[in-house]
């Protein structure tokens, strides 16, 4: 099943696409690549390998495919992007634009049966860097391959030819495709194998040292402590993984009931030796074009999504219904503060305690990225005014102020946040109605609580876009530069807001198993 704005979408690309266009639009693309010093016979290669129509999978992998390769041919003929004078620039938007549709037509006619053959009819979970490094071997050229990334990774941002928005493009469709999406989604829910093989580490010595986070058991809670003390806690390449060990080692924790996110101590010269929650992303590794796109898939799909819902099974999707997950309840302690990132992560938690001095804001807009579950939950807790206010003009949340308690369930005062936290999970851990039950407190979480406010129901997905706002994450992040194309991306912003930047937090449907 495909979501009726999708089809529509489809029928566009398939109708239009960028190909079958008129004699002059040929002429005008031809010509700026003659002009870019491009040879006439290599330009003549590009023109004929253009498909017009789809057919059956084998034909168009191989059609597309050679649509993909001579677009990349040329593009490497022209100068590096930073030396590139305006008619090479114009030769390679057209190089890549040409890609792009092409692309966008092979995957509306095939994406779902691409996704099958990739995971053996849905039989095979595939995170999604394998996934997307398993298209690039199936369908060359539909997305990067390794050796093309590292080769982008080695570029400033601004640099960049913005080869990694292919894969926006692959993903947008995988998830536009109820079946396929709902699959990628559980393959994102499953622990991680380190994290299975972690656990009787834990259990023997009631922690665990993952370098960007900690794991630590104290009494019936389990404390996850993020540690960048560098860049202010802040996220990056080097801490998503660890941090995702370190969720999933909670979560799948069986003699703790409670878990509890926290950031660690500082060495920043301003904040040595205070406790901050988080910054959010590291803006000094995404400038230097460290940060994939990728990564913010792998964030929001992997342990976000976790700290809303749990864990998966490998037989059986997160269910609201019979909790056939593994969860727990978790609580934030904010110190400090929560930017960006860490002030979305405060969403989908269970219950928020913050330091008095503490407070909370959303700056991507001005460093030229959409915020991501800002724009589905942010809503819920503050109302859409000041939701428009946080994400649109970064609007500073106060969590000691009426606004910032509509996020926050307790203030504490700085010197007292150990005792208020000990206090807070004394008091969740006493969950009458689960004890009376003979539930867990996270079968609680997941049957009640979260079954009323946040159902995983894929009808939800219908009057949401899909791809549009992967694509425009990804194009704002090949131009993201300190405090620079604010007017643009605003203009991105307002819309994108209505968008399913990440389609996990109300795809998946509430009955097990995945629809016919």
């Amino acid at each position: 099943m495909r979501f009726p704005h999708r089809r529509a979408h489809d029928r566009r690309c398939i109708r239009t696409g960028g190909v079958g266009m008129s004699a002059v639009g040929v002429e005008a693309h031809t010509s700026s690549l003659r002009a870019a010093g491009l040879g006439d016979d290599a330009v003549t290669a590009w023109l004929a390998a253009k498909v017009e129509r789809t057919a059956d999978f084998d034909t168009d992998k191989a059609r597309y495919s050679g649509v993909f390769h001579h677009c990349d041919d040329l593009l490497q003929r022209l100068p590096q992007k930073p030396k590139r004078n305006d008619t090479e620039a114009a030769a390679a938007v057209t190089l890549l634009t040409s890609a792009r549709e092409h692309r966008e037509r092979f995957l509306a006619a095939h994406g779902e049966a691409l996704y099958d053959r990739l995971t053996r009819n849905c039989s095979l979970f595939l995170r999604l860097d394998a996934l997307v490094m398993e298209a690039a071997r199936a369908v060359p050229g539909l997305t990067p391959t390794r050796e093309q990334l590292t080769v982008e990774t080695s570029k400033l941002q601004r640099d960049k030819d913005g080869i990694e928005i292919d894969h926006g493009i692959f993903l947008a469709h995988v998830l536009a495709s109820e079946r396929a999406g709902t699959h990628l989604c559980h393959a994102m829910l499953l622990p991680r194998p380190q994290a299975v093989e972690l656990l009787p580490r834990l259990a023997a010595e009631g922690r665990v040292d993952l370098g960007a986070a900690t794991v630590e058991r104290r009494g019936r809670a389990v404390h996850v402590t993020m540690a960048n003390a560098r860049f202010l806690n802040a996220e990056d390449e080097t801490t998503l993984e660890r941090t995702e060990l370190a969720v999933d080692l909670a979560i799948l924790d069986p003699a703790t009931d409670i878990a509890v996110m926290r950031g660690g101590v500082l060495e920043h010269p301003k904040y040595r030796g205070r406790r901050a929650f988080g910054a959010g992303i590291n803006l000094t590794h995404l400038y230097r074009g460290r940060i994939p796109f990728l990564w913010f898939m792998e964030r929001d799909l992997g342990y976000v999504h976790k700290l809303l819902r749990g864990v998966a099974r490998p037989d059986s999707v997160p269910d609201d219904v019979h909790g056939r997950g593994i969860e727990k309840p978790w609580i934030a302690a904010l110190d400090g503060f929560a930017i960006g990132g860490h002030c979305q992560l405060l969403l989908t938690m269970d219950y928020v305690l913050a330091a008095s001095d503490a407070f909370m804001t959303l700056p991507a807009r001005k460093e030229g990225i959409i915020p991501g579950l800002a724009n589905l939950r942010l809503p819920r807790f503050t109302g859409d005014r000041i939701a428009r206010q946080a994400i649109q003009y970064e609007r500073r949340l106060l969590c000691d102020r009426p606004e910032g308690r509509l996020i926050c369930d307790e203030i504490a005062r700085p010197d007292e946040m150990d005792a208020a936290l000990t206090h807070v999970i004394e008091g969740l851990s006493n969950a009458e109605a689960a004890q009376r039950l003979g539930w867990p407190l996270g079968t609680l979480k997941g049957r009640v609580q979260r079954a009323r406010e946040w159902p995983l129901n894929a009808q939800v997905a219908e009057r949401c876009g899909t791809g549009a706002g992967f694509l425009a994450l990804a194009a704002s992040l090949e131009t993201a530069e300190p405090r620079t194309n604010a007017a643009a991306v605003t203009a991105i912003a307002v819309p994108v807001t209505r968008f399913l930047i990440f389609m996990c937090f109300l795809f998946l449907p509430t009955q097990c198993g995945y629809p016919e």
